[in-house]
């Protein structure tokens, strides 16, 4: 029987800490992580040479907020190869992302998406799903340009779901699944709003 991927579906998920993926087999399934990557909103880390390069006259990217979200979903989706995205996640997030819940951040040269990221928010919470580039720094820009804005709009967690080696540079970390519930716990009922 195929996963029901319904935004109701989606969302309740979400709010117990689970998230959907597709499998090598091509069938999308329900994972958790343990330990789970966060990136703490109250510790913002920047790298210092990117942050230079935001403020820098070479900085010539743009970055725009859902203007492009498909596109976006789909450039993760290619830009890795085998993927845990499927068409039909792209259609599911879609879904969430008409009814507001969905967000990209995108960033442009000359007109061309060239990176970025989406992910799912919930109250103060903001689930990171994917992210990609195929320009230099486009990818950590569009993530500056999201943690500056939920750091902004009072958002208490990013869930990273695992933590990298890219990740760790922005100040992410893990931590054990219990303690993560318990802030996903405190933070779906903030009155967040991402646009």
């Amino acid at each position: 029987m195929p996963l029901r991927l319904d935004p109701e579906t989606l969302l309740s998920a979400y709010c117990r800490g689970v998230f959907p993926m597709t499998d090598s087999d091509g069938h999308i399934r329900w994972y958790t992580a343990d330990p789970r990557g966060i990136i703490p909103l109250d510790a913002l880390r920047v790298p210092h040479t990117l942050a230079q390069f935001m403020r820098s006259t070479k900085f010539s990217f743009d970055v725009r907020i859902n203007h492009d979200f498909p596109a976006t979903m789909h450039a993760c989706m290619t830009a890795h190869g085998p993927s845990w995205i499927s068409p039909a996640l792209i259609k599911a997030y879609t879904r969430l992302h008409c009814l507001g819940f969905a967000h990209s951040v995108e960033t442009y040269r000359d007109g061309k998406l060239v990176g970025g990221l989406y992910g799912v928010s919930i109250g103060g919470a903001f689930f990171g799903e994917s992210m990609f580039h195929s320009e230099r720094d486009a990818s950590k820009v569009a993530l500056v340009t999201l943690l500056n804005r939920l750091k902004e709009r009072n958002y208490d967690l990013l869930d990273a779901q695992a933590c990298t080696s890219h990740l760790s540079r922005f100040g992410c970390i893990e931590i054990p699944a219990p303690d993560y519930l318990k802030r996903l716990e405190k933070s779906l009922p903030k009155p967040c709003t991402f646009i």
